[in-house]
């Protein structure tokens, strides 16, 4: 099964997961068992399957053949090329291939000018009139391709206003943009592209990110910050006719190994093998030449060689546009697609697995421990009431005493319970006063006054450092808070299991490990490509103040967004399962107290409340069952590989 196939397989295992948790939302709703936590939980974990998506990136300098790899590798079948793929540069700006239902097949152009504002490109996704839109006509391939070549559209612009956009400029065209005759320097139309593309892969829920050369990446730290660390996997393309050239170094060095923290996930691609059948040396002699390539990269780029592919993405797009079995083997494209799959396939789907399993499993455990209550309650009271068959008034009115004692009792630690609310608000305050959205504003309004201000370079930088140190700061306060929230929920669940019989397991742990790993991440990614003395001395300071705050603090922004969005998730969990049993205590008490009463005014009514209380017991009994085999289906589809996802289950869904 090849990549298209195991991708397509996986769709169909996220689906079946997805009519699962539709199945369990139907019935909680229909058994009234469902409450605004239990619904939201439910509702954002289909959200997430729903916009699940799988980022494969490529990076390259020019020339490399990386825009005829992706045509080759996802567009084969398609009978023609889909992304431009001619001498020299053809990708000029990071480009998205996607497909967004709902919207038409187009090409979107975010102009180059747009670097001089404050905001990145993230942002401007939000604002669709920013950006230029052509048609793309998926009937006729002259038409798509005439459309998708406007991606690699240059013009030439004086030299200061391409360093006002963020472009460095050198004489000899070494390390930036070399000026003409003319003076003036060639740059990008676009600063991005995505294309909006009706293929099956795509509306399946892959993302194609193919990125443009060396210089182009430098000048987009957002690239190297947020997108290519989000993607589940990095090809690295090089040409064997060169080998690892100081540029093609360069950027592993710079983009693609700094922008992971291990080595799965990171592909090197040695690509246009096919210029070593040259006809003269044997099929031994190439594939000789081909290992020893492999060796030489691998010890350069200091990588595993079973993670570096020879290929010829050419001949393999031939191959398949002809259907040539032979040549596709030559090419060793299937080699690739094979590591493609086994790599990024299963890690994706240990990752939503693990994602959904957590969150239904304690969904799915709450309602379970809810409703062993409710029968618990149930099983007491009929205990009680049979026993008083037969037995005198003094009997009854002792037991509704009994009841009425242990609901007063229950009332007083009601008390507690109500000044732990209290102050679990207050602690709950103190840690959004350090790890809430207006702490983070002040202080990047803070810093940026700091570095328009800064009249030396050591205080620009000094504004720069403070910003993560105070950042790290309130992450080690938070931790504080929330290690003091969840002693004391401890305590609680602990003190109401044991003094009224409540079933509460342990609160879950909240931890900020993996928040301040990412805020490691961008400190070293900021120390690389801003807080450098080149970048001091050859950029103008509201230049680099810009950059800054639009790259930099933005992905620190979107990182407090997720904490704040998690933390508000965790809070919420940590208190709900109480919250839900004292509810279901207090109305169980209150049932029982009432079955007494009425006991006790008339003796006549007891059989009937037996008989009542029984049919209630069989009704839970069947609930459970029919709760423990929704879990269980889930848990079957969540553990099915890929390509054994049961088709009827999704079917179902």
């Amino acid at each position: 099964m090849g990549l298209v196939q195991h991708f397509s397989a996986y769709s169909r295992w996220r689906e079946a997961v997805s009519g699962n948790l539709l199945a369990l939302h139907g019935w909680l709703a229909e058994n009234e068992l469902s409450d605004a936590q239990s619904e939201l939980r439910l509702q954002q974990l289909l959200e997430r399957l729903r916009e699940d998506k799988l980022i494969i990136a490529f990076v390259a300098e020019f020339s490399r053949g990386k825009s005829e790899l992706i045509n080759a590798i996802f567009f084969g079948d398609y009978g023609n090329r889909i992304l431009p793929s001619t001498a020299g540069r053809t990708t000029m700006c990071p480009t998205e291939l996607l497909f967004e239902a709902g919207k038409p097949p187009a090409i979107e152009l975010l102009p180059i000018e747009t670097r001089s504002t404050n905001a990145s490109v993230a942002e401007f996704k939000r604002f669709p009139e920013e950006w230029r839109v052509v048609a793309l006509d998926t009937g006729s391939a002259d038409a798509m391709h005439s459309a998708l070549a406007r991606v690699g559209e240059q013009k030439r612009v004086a030299q200061e206003h391409a360093a006002k956009l963020g472009f460095a400029i050198e004489a000899d065209g070494k390390d930036g943009l070399r000026p003409d005759a003319e003076g003036l320097v060639e740059i990008p139309c676009w600063r991005h592209a995505v294309i909006n593309f009706p293929h099956p892969l795509l509306e399946q829920g892959l993302v194609i990110l193919d990125t443009p050369g060396l210089n182009a990446i430098g000048a987009e730290p957002e690239l190297t910050l947020s997108q290519l660390p989000s993607a589940h996997a990095i090809l690295f393309i090089l040409a064997a006719d060169t080998g690892v050239t100081q540029s093609d170094l360069a950027v592993w060095r710079d983009h693609v190994n700094g922008a992971r923290t291990r080595q799965k996930g990171r592909i090197a691609v040695l690509n246009k093998i096919d210029g070593l059948w040259d006809g003269i040396r044997s099929e031994a002699e190439i594939d000789a030449e081909i290992a020893r390539q492999v060796r030489s990269t691998a010890d350069t780029l200091d990588l595993d060689s079973g993670h570096i592919y020879p290929v010829s993405a050419q001949k393999g797009l031939l191959a398949k546009i002809q259907r040539d079995a032979e040549l596709l083997a030559r090419s060793r494209l299937l080699a690739l697609e094979q590591a493609l799959t086994a790599e990024l396939i299963p890690a994706k789907q240990d990752i939503v697995r693990d994602n959904t399993e957590s969150e239904a499993v304690d969904l799915i455990a709450r309602t379970l421990t809810l409703l062993q209550t409710r029968r618990h309650g149930i099983v007491e009271q009929l205990a009680e009431l049979t026993d008083l068959r037969g037995k005198n008034q003094n009997v009854i009115e002792y037991m509704m005493r009994k009841v009425k004692s242990e609901k007063d009792e229950f009332e007083r630690g009601l008390q507690r319970y109500y000044a732990v609310r209290s102050v679990f608000s207050q602690l709950t305050n103190n840690l959004y006063s350090h790890l809430g959205m207006d702490a983070l504003r002040e202080e990047t309004r803070r810093t940026r006054e700091l570095m328009l201000e800064a009249a030396f370079t050591k205080s620009l930088r000094d504004a720069m450092r403070n910003f993560f140190r105070h950042v790290r700061s309130n992450l080690d306060k938070s931790a504080g808070e929330i290690a003091e929230i969840t002693k004391m929920m401890e305590a609680m669940y602990e003190r109401f299991s044991t003094e009224h019989g409540m079933k509460l397991a342990p609160p879950a742990p909240f931890s900020l490990l993996r928040y301040e790993k990412e805020i490691d991440r961008l400190e070293k990614g900021f120390n690389a490509h801003f807080n450098t003395l080149l970048n001091m001395v050859t950029h103008a300071k509201r230049g680099l103040t810009q950059r800054f705050f639009e790259t930099v603090a933005m992905q620190v922004r979107r990182t407090f967004e997720l904490i704040n969005r998690d933390a508000d998730h965790w809070l919420r969990a940590v208190m709900s399962p109480l919250e839900t049993q004292v509810r279901e205590y207090q109305l169980q008490l209150k049932r029982r107290l009432e079955s007494v009463k009425r006991i006790h005014q008339a003796t006549d009514t007891l059989e009937d409340r037996v008989r009542e209380l029984a049919q209630m017991q069989a009704a839970l009994d069947t609930q459970l069952a029919e709760l423990g085999g929704l879990a269980a289906t889930l848990q079957s589809t969540l553990h099915a590989e890929a390509e054994e996802a049961p088709a009827g289950v999704a079917a179902a869904a």
